[in-house]
């Protein structure tokens, strides 16, 4: 949610904002609610002032005149605060200042590559052909079990995805690590370690909606009988953690690391990526979370993308940093980073890592501030991937060999027992 000020005194840029992020919010009704709403109060306040009057000079009749006058008030601004509130939800953050405009994906700027494809001298496969042939993915018996977009990882696949969590881990939690990829990336961002956690995998509508995941709904997974769903990602509990308090100022950057199950529904994408392991309704991921005070927010974003860069460089798998225009950003978003990797199965690059940065916008209805100077103020979050199952994919087809076998990535082999290929 953005600040109420901000839509009274920057109409305009609110309105190209939400025109640019194709919502349809009207920001006049808001302030035409918000004007009613303000007069409302100020009446309720001078009433309140003229009853605290008469009941000092004990002028009983006038007391109970004004408080009548009030309560036929008092319902009218309820109504406008909860529908005004309802509104101001559905406005989007403003975008940062280096997003670009555009309508959807076909306007998102490459901001950079780093790289080189690998070259076979074979037909390189997919990682799903790749995968039924190794019997490390088997699809067709987890349709039979769950129905369509689940799968079951076998083996080797199982056996890389947790070198994967080890070994990012490694480095999430090593401020060395940390200070290293900061100082190569040009940034002056504390080296501060992440906190591994363990969060819910459920979470109450009302939460879910203050951090502005909720919708659409028809993406969630909603367990009726107890009024929870099943998150998407882990940001979406971790994000909460802090709710309804406050930092000190000296306890930020605060971040966290999780690796959870992700469930989506995908409701809107029939059709779409229905090959191997790229759009399954269960997923694995390792997020990571940070709060920060205003100053540090894009810097912290920045940070985020060079630790995703590292991992990747350290895979030894191109990809190139996107930056996604208005069109294409979650309504919470101020500014919204994507990692693509090259992908030889498909012959392009793909999505494999995202960073979201929020400013405070969720922490505004969460209610997470920091003191400082003796002032709270509003934290900002970011929020990224810091590996996913799409990486795992990325690895089986860019490190395939034509006899179908696949190698593991020389910075993964300590956490596989010295193993070299997936089997």
């Amino acid at each position: 949610m953005i600040d109420i000020t901000i839509i009274r005194e920057q109409t305009d840029r609110v309105k190209a904002a939400c025109k640019s992020k194709n919502s349809s919010v009207d920001i006049d009704e808001i302030l035409r609610l918000d004007s009613r709403k303000r007069e409302v109060q100020g009446k309720l306040d001078e009433l309140n002032r003229l009853r605290n009057e008469a009941a000092k000079e004990k002028n009983i009749e006038q007391g109970k005149a004004l408080k009548v006058e009030s309560a036929l008030l008092e319902p009218e601004l309820a109504v406008l605060e909860e529908t005004l509130k309802d509104l101001l939800w559905k406005v989007p953050n403003l975008p940062s200042d280096d997003t670009p405009v555009g309508k959807d994906e076909s306007a998102n700027v490459v901001l950079r590559q780093w790289g080189t494809r690998p070259e076979f001298s074979f037909k390189p496969l997919d990682h799903e052909t790749l995968g039924v042939k190794l019997g490390i993915v088997n699809k067709e018996a987890a349709s039979n079990v769950s129905g369509a977009r689940f799968a079951y990882m076998l083996g080797g696949l199982v056996l890389l995805e947790q070198a994967m969590v080890q070994y990012v881990l490694s480095i999430l939690t090593d401020e060395l690590a940390l200070k290293s990829i900061a100082e190569k990336a040009g940034l002056d961002v504390q080296p501060t370690a992440f906190i591994p956690v363990m969060p819910p995998m459920m979470i109450k509508p009302d939460v879910f909606e203050k951090m502005a995941r909720l919708h659409p709904t028809d993406e969630r997974y909603h367990i009726p009988s107890d009024d929870l769903y099943l998150i998407g990602s882990a940001e979406h509990t971790l994000g909460p953690l802090h709710m309804d308090e406050t930092f000190k100022a000296e306890d930020l950057p605060r971040r966290y690391a999780a690796f959870t199950p992700a469930f989506r529904r995908e409701a809107g994408s029939y059709g779409k990526d229905t090959h191997g392991l790229l759009r399954l309704h269960q997923f694995q991921k390792l997020e990571m979370e940070s709060f920060t005070t205003a100053e540090q927010g894009i810097a912290e974003q920045d940070f985020f993308v060079a630790i995703e860069e590292h991992i990747n460089q350290q895979l030894g798998l191109a990809y190139q940093v996107v930056m996604t225009c208005t069109g294409d950003q979650g309504d919470p978003d101020a500014r919204h980073i994507d990692i693509e990797t090259w992908m030889p199965g498909e012959g392009k690059y793909r999505e494999t890592h995202s960073a979201d940065y929020m400013s405070d916008y969720q922490a505004r209805r969460l209610n997470t501030k920091v003191k400082i100077d003796g002032k709270n103020q509003l934290v900002h979050m970011n929020d990224a991937t810091a590996f996913a199952g799409r990486t795992l994919v990325a690895i089986l087809e860019n490190y395939q060999q034509e006899d179908g076998s696949v190698m593991i990535p020389e910075v993964l082999r300590p956490f596989m027992g010295g193993r070299t290929v997936v089997k």
